[in-house]
C-alpha cells in the first residue's frame, strides 16, 4: 500500500460535466443545470471545460422520476454494448448516448470528473456519493468541501460494496462524484436545499481550479459511511408491507442505530427492533423513490479512509 506521507502527481482535470435531471423530479438538480446552460458565468473557471447537461429530458418533461427504467442504474456494460434497437427501453438508449458523449465509460477520453445532482426525500442533508475508496482525487476534493462549509456538515456515502453494484450515470467519468441534498419532496425546489447544493458543486469547481493552478494538497482523512446492506420493510407473504419506520428512527439519518433501538412499527402497533451485532448509520430512510426497489433504508458503517497528497503534474 502506497504510504499516507506520500505526494502523487496526477492528470490535471481538463473535461468536467454536471448532469442534472437523472431523476427528472429531483428539481434542484434540474434547475441549476438549466440556469447554467442559459448562463454558466458562475461555473466558469479557468482551463476548464464545463458542460452543464440534463441526462434524461424526457422524464424531466414529465417530471418523473423515469421514462421505462431507472437511468442512474442503467451504465451496465450490457447496456452499453447492447445493440440499439427500437424496442430498447428509453434510458437504456440515453445510457448509451450518454456514454458516447462523455466516455465511454472506462477509457482514457473520458470526462475527467462528473458531477450528478440528485435530492432525497430523506433528511440527509449534503451528502456527497463516492463510488472508489482509493480515488485519491475525490477523496481530497471531498476534505475540501467539507473545510469549505464547515460548519455545516457534509456526510460522506461509499458505494463500494462487492456484491452491489450501482451502474451510475456519473460512473462514465473517471472522477465520479454524487451530490445527494435533502430533505426536499419529488417535484418541489425549496430554496435552502437548492442553494446547499449550488454551494458545494461552487467550492468543488473552486478545488479543480487550485489543483490545476498547482496547488500540493497534503495526506488526509475522510471519515465515510460505507454501504453495508439494504434494508426492507417487512412483508407479508403476497410481498406487501405490513410495517413503516418507526418514529424514533424516522429522519435519523446518519445517526446510531444500535442493536435493540426501535427500527419499524407495524400497521398493528408493535415495535419491530434492530438485532443486528453491531451499531450501524441508516441513511435514505423512508426514502420515496425507494419503495418500488424495495428498500426502506441503507445501512451503513463507518470508517476513515487516508487520502494521499496530490498534486497536478503539467502535461
Amino acid at each position: 500500500m502506497t504510504s499516507c506521507h506520500s505526494v502523487v502527481n496526477l492528470p490535471e482535470v481538463r473535461k468536467v460535466a454536471i448532469f442534472g435531471g437523472t431523476h427528472g423530479n429531483e428539481m434542484s438538480g434540474v434547475t441549476l443545470v438549466n440556469l447554467w446552460i442559459n448562463n454558466g458565468a458562475e461555473i466558469q473557471r479557468s482551463g476548464l471545460t464545463i458542460e452543464p447537461f440534463i441526462t434524461n429530458p424526457r422524464a424531466v418533461e414529465k417530471c418523473t422520476r423515469y421514462v421505462d427504467t431507472d437511468l442512474n442504474r442503467a451504465f451496465t456494460q450490457d447496456n452499453l454494448s447492447v445493440p440499439r434497437t427500437q424496442d430498447l427501453p428509453y434510458e437504456v438508449k440515453r445510457a448509451q448516448e450518454i456514454n458516447q458523449m462523455f466516455g465511454p465509460k472506462g477509457s482514457p477520453d473520458a470526462y475527467d470528473v462528473i458531477f450528478d445532482l440528485h435530492n432525497t426525500t430523506s433528511n440527509m442533508g449534503c451528502t456527497i456519493i463516492l463510488e472508489n475508496s482509493k480515488d485519491h482525487f475525490n477523496l481530497q476534493m471531498v476534505n475540501f468541501i467539507k473545510s469549505a462549509i464547515a460548519p455545516a456538515s457534509c456526510p460522506v456515502l461509499l458505494t463500494e460494496h462487492p456484491l452491489l453494484q450501482y451502474s451510475t450515470t456519473r460512473s462514465v467519468g473517471k472522477h465520479p462524484v454524487g451530490v445527494e441534498v435533502g430533505p426536499q419532496p419529488q417535484g418541489v425546489l425549496r430554496s435552502n436545499i437548492f442553494e446547499s447544493m449550488r454551494a458545494i458543486v461552487k467550492h468543488a469547481l473552486d478545488f479543480i481550479e487550485l489543483f490545476n493552478g498547482g496547488m500540493a494538497f497534503p495526506p488526509c482523512t475522510v471519515d465515510v459511511y460505507r454501504v453495508s446492506e439494504r434494508m426492507d420493510y417487512p412483508r407479508d407473504k403476497n410481498g406487501n408491507i405490513t410495517a413503516m419506520v418507526h418514529p424514533n428512527l424516522q429522519d435519523c439519518d446518519w445517526e446510531p442505530l444500535n442493536p435493540g433501538d426501535p427500527m419499524f412499527q407495524a400497521f398493528d402497533g408493535r415495535t419491530i427492533k434492530y438485532e443486528g451485532d453491531s451499531t450501524v448509520f441508516p441513511a435514505f430512510i423512508n426514502e420515496a423513490a425507494y419503495y418500488e426497489k424495495h428498500q426502506a433504508f441503507t445501512m451503513t458503517r463507518r470508517e476513515t479512509l487516508t487520502a494521499n497528497g496530490i498534486k497536478a503534474s503539467k502535461m
